[in-house]
């Protein structure tokens, strides 16, 4: 054989490297691990729960002409100010019109959760009045007021200029995603 042989032993023998010999020719086996379990998925799951059984049940005291208003403790009122006043660009903007309450209360998580994802940091939500809500009165605004403030990523929120929606719409402020690692 030749070095240049590929099927030669010496070429095996140095890929390999240093062996050591066993002292025993008997496996160690060791318990089984335990089943991995979605724990941080349970506890989602959980929250989706709590957070649909927290919708509050019954007529709003909303009335369509009702502004909606929100700061988070501890910031400056004139973000709210500004807010209102539409000094903030909105860089997206999600329509609830003919959406039943659970089917808005997803779109409303799922675009927040994509604005945030895509470093938006002020959307426009259209719930509408619920001028043609009867004796309910304006139920998306109400679940939209209600959702928004349970959620931590915002930051403040008011109801829109005329020329946005007025109290049929909501500018939203949210707070800055977190830059990977």
């Amino acid at each position: 054989m030749t070095d240049d042989d590929p099927n030669d032993p010496r070429h095996f023998l140095s890929a390999i490297g240093e062996v050591r010999r066993l002292e025993h020719d008997r496996a160690e086996v060791h318990a089984p691990r335990p089943r991995a379990r979605a724990e941080k998925r349970r506890e989602d799951d959980r929250a989706a729960w709590r957070d649909l059984l927290s919708d509050p049940v019954g007529a709003t005291e909303m009335q369509p002409g009702d502004e909606l208003r929100f700061l988070r403790a501890g910031l400056n009122p004139k973000i709210l100010r500004n807010l209102k006043r539409g000094h903030y660009r909105q860089q997206d903007e999600l329509d609830l019109h003919g959406l039943f309450a659970s089917e808005a209360r997803q779109a409303v998580a799922a675009f927040l959760n994509d604005a945030r994802a895509h470093g938006r940091l002020c959307v426009r939500i259209v719930h509408g009045k619920g001028l043609r809500s009867r004796q309910q009165g304006p139920v998306l605004k109400g679940l939209v007021d209600h959702w928004l403030r349970q959620r931590d990523d915002v930051l403040a929120f008011a109801s829109a200029r005329p020329v946005d929606g007025g109290t049929g719409a909501v500018y939203i402020l949210l707070k800055r995603a977190r830059g990977p690692g």
